[in-house]
């Protein structure tokens, strides 16, 4: 796996200030694609995946280049309709878009590593669709051009589907004919709860009934995550550096040759922000007919393939990320970052990471809940009594400059719905205060004794 473009020593990873804005230029843009604990669509009754797509690319007809076309869907979409099969055919062509996001430059080929990346699709209605695609050279011999296997779903979980992907990749080198018997069998099993197996049999010919495992990780926010990538690609100091431009909801390009590194990427610094969700333009692989929202004024996290470099126009200026970040949380991050080692399992390494990154937020705005009082019939947030609650003084900058973003005001219009709010976030957040309460008594006490 190549390395993203580092941010700061080559031409091209962009951090961009800008003010706060609602920027949404089409639907093929989507807020970040994990939602957090409590706000996810339940599992009960929902299917593992709605579709599987074999996108081809056929020669243009008298024009130079490839184009992605569907050779085979499934299941059959059933009869609907006329919007509702209008919307479907949106989706299924904005898929075969990002199955091959590089445009019709295309030449036949002998080698051909397979890759694995995700895309997010956002309907009219705000809901999203999961894109999940191996991209594979098909079977023959001589120069031929790769053909991508997509599977649109509704649950985010990439380490899921490309456990999948591997299952559909083995029985393609069999047969394609293979592949269809597993997917319906998937289609009829039950998606299992975040933690929970569920057990797929399979036949295959000369090797009888397989029983596949898939299991769901127990965090249901970190499921579309690995940490891995991020953390191969960038230095602590640089994670650091992307976190405070994204907590501050400013411009941010991810540079990479490969299509599996920047997904994986931009889900992961996606994921840095729980409890709080990017609400701004979010596309972790831009096509190349799309790449004009680069120069868009508005937030975003985007991924931009290292050969479309020559259509970005010149984003150099650098803002001020060093200085984002209090000293102290600074300090506290790069420590819990330095505890990771190296065997770590990819569930461990999720666990420790979002650990560190969400005492950020802990520490920082984490006595909001203090300050969401009863009004009237409803409950509001007393901004200016929050301000003065700020534990330390030294973060209150940074605060500030937080609570104007609008990943905090939607987070804050959602604690002011609920009337008894005990989620995730908010269990973290009185732990952490009942320690400070035992460390201050036991400090206390010590000072007593010596007394």
């Amino acid at each position: 796996m190549k390395k993203i473009s580092s941010m700061f020593s080559t031409l091209q990873e962009k951090l961009h200030r800008t003010k706060r804005s609602a920027f949404d230029p089409g639907a093929l843009q989507t807020p970040a694609a994990t939602p957090p604990p409590g706000r996810e669509r339940s599992h009960m009754g929902q299917l593992f995946f709605e579709y599987l797509l074999v996108v081809s690319l056929r020669k243009r007809r008298n024009e130079d280049g490839y184009e992605p076309h569907i050779t085979y869907q499934f299941p059959k979409r059933e009869v609907m309709g006329r919007l509702q099969r209008e919307e479907e055919e949106k989706c299924m062509k904005a898929a075969h878009l990002f199955c091959f996001p590089e445009g019709i430059n295309w030449a036949p080929l002998t080698e051909y590593s397979s890759e694995t990346f995700s895309f997010v699709l956002t309907e009219v209605d705000g809901s999203r669709r999961n894109g999940y695609c191996r991209r594979l050279l098909p079977g023959g011999s001589g120069a031929r051009v790769p053909e991508a296997y997509c599977i649109i779903s509704r649950v985010p979980c990439f380490g899921l589907f490309s456990k999948i992907f591997d299952e559909v990749e083995k029985r393609r080198q069999i047969s394609k004919a293979m592949i269809y018997p597993f997917m319906q069998s998937l289609r009829e099993a039950p998606l299992p709860a975040p933690g929970n197996t569920v057990k797929i049999s399979s036949f295959i010919p000369e090797a009888g009934t397989e029983i596949i495992s898939l299991t769901r990780p127990a965090d249901s926010w970190l499921e579309h995550v690995d940490f891995r990538s991020l953390f191969r690609c960038l230095t602590d100091e640089e994670v650091l550096l992307v976190f405070a431009a994204t907590v501050m909801e400013r411009r941010i390009i991810f540079i990479s040759e490969e299509l599996s590194t920047l997904s994986q990427v931009l889900h992961a610094v996606a994921a840095l922000l729980y409890p709080f969700v990017w609400q701004h333009t979010f596309i972790s692989i831009v096509p190349t007919v799309l790449i004009d929202v680069c120069a868009a004024p508005t937030p975003y996290l985007l991924g931009v393939q290292k050969n479309m470099l020559e259509l970005l126009t010149d984003h150099s200026d650098i803002g001020d990320e060093e200085s984002l970040l209090p000293a102290k949380l600074r300090e506290g991050l790069l420590t819990g970052l330095s505890a990771r080692t190296r065997h770590a399992t990819t569930d461990e390494l999720n666990r420790l990471v979002s650990e560190a990154f969400l005492s950020v937020f802990i520490k920082s705005v984490g006595h909001f809940s203090e300050h969401v009082k009863r009004c009237g019939n409803g409950r509001q947030f007393q901004k200016k009594s929050f301000l003065k609650d700020v534990e330390h003084k030294s973060h209150l900058n940074f605060v500030k400059l937080f609570i104007q973003t609008q990943m905090f005001d939607l987070f804050i219009q959602e604690e002011e719905m609920q009337p008894n709010p005990n989620g995730f976030f908010h269990r973290k957040v009185s732990e952490y205060h009942e320690r400070r309460k035992k460390e201050k008594t036991k400090a206390g006490w010590v000072r007593g004794v010596v007394v």
